[in-house]
């Protein structure tokens, strides 16, 4: 029974660490790399006739060059909803909006921004590296309250604390090896 306890607080653990390296990745694939991506818009959020809506659900994408992609609304109407919000993202690009899609041209990234572009992926992958330990922490707490109460043994909680540990290191290691696939990504002219 107390062995159950302790497999319960790890899987939920498992869970919530894998939901943190999920949202790193996801972070990261934000961050445009000189070459055009439907990850960069497709979570931008769209004001489709007063609703919030993910570009992702309004239109289909395209990269017919590695420079440039091209947004197909599934809605005409939508077209110029969808221009405004590229506009005020942080993209950087304007759009070519042709009455019936919209062509973001990638420019070529400098290499100053290059390196900035290196310093937002950085501060990103050390939030999913404290998501990670916010985590192992509340998992912590949860196991010596167990303990506390009779539920753990000592010998017990040091063990499921050493196998916490290890998922921990584990999923900070996935965090930094997206991290350096994405500088590499970045740097690479």
């Amino acid at each position: 029974m107390t062995e159950e306890l302790g497999q319960l607080v790890l899987e939920e653990v498992r869970e919530k660490m894998a939901k943190a390296v999920e949202h790193a990745k996801a972070d990261f694939a934000s961050v445009r790399t000189g070459r055009a991506t439907p990850a960069l818009v497709e979570t931008l959020m769209v004001d489709y006739y007063g609703t919030q809506t993910p570009l992702r659900q309004l239109a289909g994408f395209s990269v017919p060059d590695a420079m440039l992609l091209v947004v197909s609304p599934y809605d005409k109407g939508s077209l110029g909803a969808i221009e405004k919000a590229i506009n005020a993202s942080d993209l950087g690009i304007h759009p070519a909006n042709d009455g019936t899609v919209i062509r973001l041209a990638f420019p070529a990234l400098t290499e100053e921004r290059r390196k900035e572009l290196v310093k937002v992926v950085r501060h990103k992958a050390e939030e999913g590296r404290v998501a990670v330990r916010n985590v192992r922490r509340g998992a912590r707490h949860e196991l010596e309250g167990l303990e506390k109460d009779g539920s753990l043994t000592a010998d017990e909680l040091e063990r499921i604390e050493k196998e916490l540990e290890k998922l921990t290191h584990g999923q900070i290691g996935e965090i930094d090896e997206l991290l350096s696939h994405k500088e590499r990504e970045l740097l690479e002219v």
